[in-house]
């Protein structure tokens, strides 16, 4: 073995302490775990230590000995010794002397240069903060390492590895969590210093499983929906009637019904794609009176000077007289008028999912179904519901909950 495979016990027990990576007293056992992988090591000289790691986790859970956290806990500790303790300290033997970098640009005009660069490729409001939240939670997980830093300090990508293995670690989050903290970690650096961060497979990764969706009964359902009345009451019938995410249902335009075939096109859907999907014939006549009252209220907002509606992908300037047009209006508008936060124009825009969501939540209470239930789970009851009534399944394959409830 050379100097960098030697196993450093006490430097890697100091590591774990000063980074807060685990709680003091827990050290000890990180620190057993790598001991163990050193010595299974020697067996297997030759083979790199990630190659060689599922091995090791192998051979512990074959001996029956050890409990499931205790094999998790066997894993994270060599994936911090060998991804985040050997880089921070010989980062040019590892990983060449370009490995750490300090960017000059400060932290706060990196940050507005990458929501100009969110911008400029079009991403949504909400994933623009989700991104722009993640970056200020990695500089301030860099502040804490060090105090001395601030808004005007170099953006550095010395502890992305060890930021990543913080949230598992001590914040304990979802692989879902960490993975969109990564990327949004990830397109920061490749936007703003076009500089890729490179292959982080290695680190410490959240638990996964595969977890069923909650999904009502059809009698659920039936009451869920029933004791929801208006607007409100509408797109929940839509969203299962159709299977939309609530997004897509809050997006929809009135050019997206179309009555004659009884369908409803989704426009930029998940993946940027657009597709058709079912638009419950009982819902007819409710959607032409909700119609017709937007169209109302759209002709009062021209009235007062207003009426012009957002259109993604600079359509506006493609088609100037479309934002005022009645099919691109959306087909359930906010209740108020509001400020465009990118361009400051005041506009109306579509109903909040949040509407929904609350309503959900007081409407299952009410009936009285415990349980974990949100807008999503009408999607994956409308796609069980189809399968348990024989239609074929081979036509709804991006439906997770057919793929999972489906039985041979």
């Amino acid at each position: 073995m050379n100097n960098i495979d030697e196993f450093r016990s006490a430097d890697f027990g100091k590591y774990l302490l000063e980074s807060k990576m685990v709680a003091a007293g827990k050290e000890k056992f990180m620190v057993h775990w790598t001991r163990k992988f050193f010595e299974y090591r020697l067996r297997h000289p030759q083979i790199i230590w990630s190659d060689l790691l599922p091995l090791y986790i192998k051979e512990l859970d074959s001996t029956g000995a050890y409990k499931d956290w205790q094999i998790r806990q066997a894993d994270q500790a060599v994936r911090l010794y060998f991804s985040n303790f050997l880089i921070s300290i010989s980062p040019k033997i590892l990983h060449g002397p370009t490995s750490t970098v300090n960017h000059p640009i400060p932290q706060k005009v990196a940050l507005q240069n990458f929501q100009e660069a969110l911008r400029l490729r079009n991403y949504a409001l909400r994933t623009e903060r989700t991104y722009l939240n993640w970056v200020v939670q990695y500089f301030s997980f860099c502040k804490t390492r060090n105090p001395s830093l601030s808004d005007n300090s170099p953006c550095s990508v010395d502890l992305v590895r060890d930021f990543l293995a913080y949230l598992v670690m001590t914040k304990n989050v979802s692989a879902s969590t960490q993975n969109l903290a990564f990327n949004s970690i990830l397109m920061f650096f490749r936007l703003v210093f076009n500089q890729d961060l490179g292959d982080l497979k290695n680190t410490v990764r959240a638990r996964t499983g595969q977890k069923l969706p909650v999904v009502l009964s059809m009698d659920e359902t039936k009451k869920l929906l029933e004791s929801v009345k208006g607007t409100t009451g509408l797109m929940l019938k839509i969203i299962y009637g159709g299977g939309l995410r609530v997004n897509e249902c809050c997006s929809l335009r009135i050019k997206d019904i179309d009555f004659d075939q009884s369908l409803i096109t989704i426009r930029d859907g998940k993946g940027g794609k657009d597709r058709t999907t079912l638009l419950p014939t009982s819902l007819t006549g409710e959607l032409r009176s909700h119609i017709a009252k937007v169209l109302t209220l759209h002709d009062k907002d021209l009235a007062e000077g207003y009426g012009a509606v957002w259109l993604p992908h600079a359509l506006d300037r493609k088609y100037p007289d479309a934002p005022t047009q009645k099919a691109w209006q959306y087909l359930f508008p906010s209740a108020n008028r509001s400020i465009d936060p990118r361009s400051n124009i005041i506009r109306r825009h579509h109903v909040s999912d949040s509407t929904l969501q609350r309503a959900v939540k007081v409407a299952l209470k009410k009936v009285g179904i415990h349980k974990h239930a949100s807008v999503h789970c009408l999607r994956h009851s409308f796609a069980t519901h189809l399968l348990l009534n024989g239609v074929d399944c081979g036509r709804f394959k991006n439906f997770s909950a057919i793929r999972r409830w489906k039985q041979p």
